[in-house]
């Protein structure tokens, strides 16, 4: 019988753990039942090997229903190894796994929080229902933009974006303009697309998006107010009815 290198790695790793689970629960009561689980598969593992087919069957019964009793019985424990492994994790005893939580965890904090105050604004207006009409521009050369709607020269902020696209508020028609970190206008008036093809249920703020990005290169977001639908419109095409997950993937294109 030829012994592989996987052979002699798969026993290590078993030995290992049955060291830590011995280590751990050293000292208490529960190490005569681990110790017993520990007899009783070898033992049916010999059996098996030797072909005893009676006993191991007997002991093969005792085994499979035995692995839902130890789950019970040692739940404490298991709970205490679980913990041990993830702390050792986190505090960097598998190095593999930190560098990964580590990027995980840096890509969290890294977001832009442009793209969050945006992002929570356009969440927050479908569910109330709020139409709105946000345009992400590299800059104003696009015809017609430089003197279309009110300036404001604002930091982008999730109250200010309710605020403008408020019902109420005298600004809430039209579109906003949004430049790198600033909300640049509000108001404004973009070209209508005459695109045969918008689906029938596309209002009058999916056309506007679609017409900006039919001739520039601006990527749009759209929040009915009929349905509080999200949708994005990029170079003549339009998106419908999109979730949180994919807008929120939407904004960090237009805004990276």
């Amino acid at each position: 019988m030829t012994i592989r290198l996987w052979d002699l790695l798969d026993i290590l790793i078993v030995a290992y753990i049955i060291f830590k689970v011995y280590k751990l629960l050293k000292g208490s009561l529960a190490i005569y039942i681990f110790v017993g689980v520990i007899f009783l598969f070898a033992t049916w593992r010999l059996v098996t090997v030797l072909k005893m087919d009676l006993l191991s069957t007997l002991l093969g019964q005792f085994v499979s229903v035995g692995v839902i009793a130890v789950v019970i019985i040692f739940q404490p424990e298991i709970r205490k190894f679980l913990l041990v492994i993830g702390n050792n994790a986190v505090k960097g005893n598998f190095p593999f796994f930190k560098r990964f939580l580590n990027k995980v965890i840096r890509t969290e904090q890294e977001e832009n929080p442009v793209v969050t105050q945006i992002h929570s604004a356009m969440v927050r207006m479908a569910k109330d229902r709020t139409g709105a009409l946000i345009v992400i521009v590299d800059d104003l050369n696009y015809p017609g933009l430089e003197d279309s709607g009110i300036d404001i020269n604002a930091n982008v902020t999730k109250q200010l974006i309710l605020s403008i696209f408020n019902k109420e508020s005298p600004l809430h028609d039209g579109a906003m303009l949004i430049q790198k970190d600033k909300i640049l206008k509000a108001s404004c008036i973009l070209p209508v697309s005459d695109n045969i093809n918008v689906p029938p249920s596309a209002g009058l703020r999916h056309r506007a998006a679609l017409g900006i990005s039919e001739m520039s290169s601006a990527r749009t977001f759209v929040v009915s107010e009929e349905t509080g639908k999200m949708s994005y419109t990029e170079r003549g095409r339009i998106e419908m009815n999109i979730d949180e997950e994919k807008i929120l993937q939407y904004l960090r294109e237009a805004m990276g």
